[in-house]
C-alpha cells in the first residue's frame, strides 16, 4: 500500500491520546498521519465529539490549546460530508455505532479503537479492519 491509501477512522479516545500525549503510548500516531502513512477520516458528528472531549476540565485546555491541537490534525484529515447510513452491523454500545457506520460508509481501510464493543466486531466487517492501536502499529509496519 502506498502512503495516503490507508484511510483510517481513529475513534475519539485514540485521537485524544495521540494529540495530548506526545510521548505517550499513542504518540507515534501524530507523525504517522503527518508524514502521510495514513489519512484520518472525520465527519461532523465525530469532530463534534472530539471538540466536546477536548473541552473536558480534566485536560485544562484553553481555546488556544485546542486550536493548536486541531492544527496538528485537521490539515491531514479527509472530511466525510455525505450522509452516514446505518450499517446492518450493530455495536453493543449505541454511542459507538456512529464510528462504525462512518468507517463503513466512507470505505475506510481501518477503524482504530481501544473500545471493547468495537473490537468485538473484528473480522465481521470485511473489508473494513477493526484494530486496536497496537495492532494498527503492527499492521502499518507490515504494509511498508
Amino acid at each position: 500500500m502506498t502512503p495516503g491509501q490507508i484511510r483510517a477512522f481513529l475513534d475519539t479516545n485514540v485521537l485524544i491520546s495521540a494529540l495530548l500525549f506526545d510521548h505517550g503510548r499513542l504518540g507515534w500516531l501524530r507523525p504517522c498521519w503527518q508524514c502521510g502513512r495514513l489519512t484520518p477520516l472525520l465527519a461532523q458528528p465525530t469532530l463534534q465529539e472530539l471538540l466536546r472531549v477536548l473541552a473536558y476540565p480534566k485536560f485544562r485546555l484553553d481555546p488556544n490549546d485546542c486550536e493548536r491541537l486541531l492544527e496538528d490534525l485537521l490539515p491531514w484529515c479527509e472530511s466525510w460530508t455525505a450522509l452516514i447510513p446505518a450499517s446492518f452491523h450493530r455495536v453493543r454500545d449505541p454511542h459507538d455505532q456512529i464510528f462504525l457506520d462512518l468507517a463503513l460508509a466512507a470505505e475506510a481501510s481501518v477503524l482504530v479503537s481501544g473500545d471493547a464493543d468495537l473490537l468485538a466486531l473484528q473480522g465481521c466487517t470485511n473489508p473494513l479492519l477493526i484494530l486496536s492501536p497496537g495492532d494498527l502499529q503492527v499492521w502499518l509496519d507490515g504494509s511498508t
